[in-house]
């Protein structure tokens, strides 16, 4: 009950943060590749009628233009979703599979064994053909190695697509489904019609307790191991008796 309190207080306390903007603005880079001839080609390849389609962000740096051509072609052959699962499945199995991890960061490997190898891993997984052309291309190019940097980008798209707002919220335990509908109808309420928030829970036991919401680029530290650090600064502070 008493944790329930705590957390009902500080979703309280989140609502009038949000809404008076007292937030830590964070960004973050991403890295420079070359875009080349072949990927545009990708991009631009909708069969025999062109379709014009805008990204729904624009996303800079080699990432950004690879996921920005997957996700055109993705809309074009509308396979936005089914792409979106092949490359988030592609993504975890690389974690999963630490040889196959090893494989896609090993620029020694001859192109053209990179190619076969995906070619086989997409057939065998029944990708469609956006996703299957995507892969050859990153290994065609030696960028199998960002296939994560890239896949979260990729993410960023389908999501704005999607109209859905990212929210993650870090406590020390899970939030009850009480507490995690409220925090979501927070937020909801704050980003407005229009948008959908789609709320993900990290656990950190570091944080000691309370709540970290990032939310839009914005950081929101709530947590008693920010708020202990803030107080010691505090107490270590000189005290001016004259303006006593």
């Amino acid at each position: 009950m008493a944790l329930a309190g705590r957390l009902r207080a500080n979703l309280s306390l989140v609502q009038n943060i949000f809404r008076a903007e007292s937030f830590y603005a964070q960004r973050s880079g991403s890295p420079s590749l070359a875009t080349n001839e072949l990927l545009r080609n990708y991009s631009t390849a909708s069969g025999s009628k062109e379709i014009k389609i805008k990204v729904p962000l624009t996303l800079f740096g080699g990432t950004g233009n690879y996921a920005s051509a997957l996700y055109l072609s993705a809309v074009k052959a509308n396979a936005l979703d089914k792409v979106e699962t092949e490359i988030l499945d592609l993504v975890e199995a690389t974690k999963k599979s630490p040889s196959f991890s090893q494989f896609i960061k090993d620029l020694s490997v001859p192109g053209e064994t990179r190619v076969k190898a995906v070619n086989d891993i997409s057939s065998a997984a029944k990708f469609s053909d956006v996703t299957k052309n995507f892969l050859a291309i990153l290994a065609e190019n030696g960028r199998l190695r960002h296939i994560d940097s890239i896949a979260k980008r990729f993410l960023d798209l389908t999501m704005a697509h999607k109209k859905e707002v990212k929210a993650v919220v870090t406590t020390v335990i899970p939030l009850p489904p009480e507490e995690e509908k409220e925090l979501k109808e927070t937020l909801q309420d704050i980003i407005g019609q229009g948008k959908t928030v789609k709320l993900e829970q990290k656990i950190n036991p570091s944080i000691l307790g309370g709540l970290v919401v990032e939310f839009d680029q914005k950081v929101l530290d709530m947590s008693i191991k920010t708020r202990a650090m803030q107080m010691e600064r505090f107490l270590r502070e000189p005290i001016n008796f004259d303006s006593l």
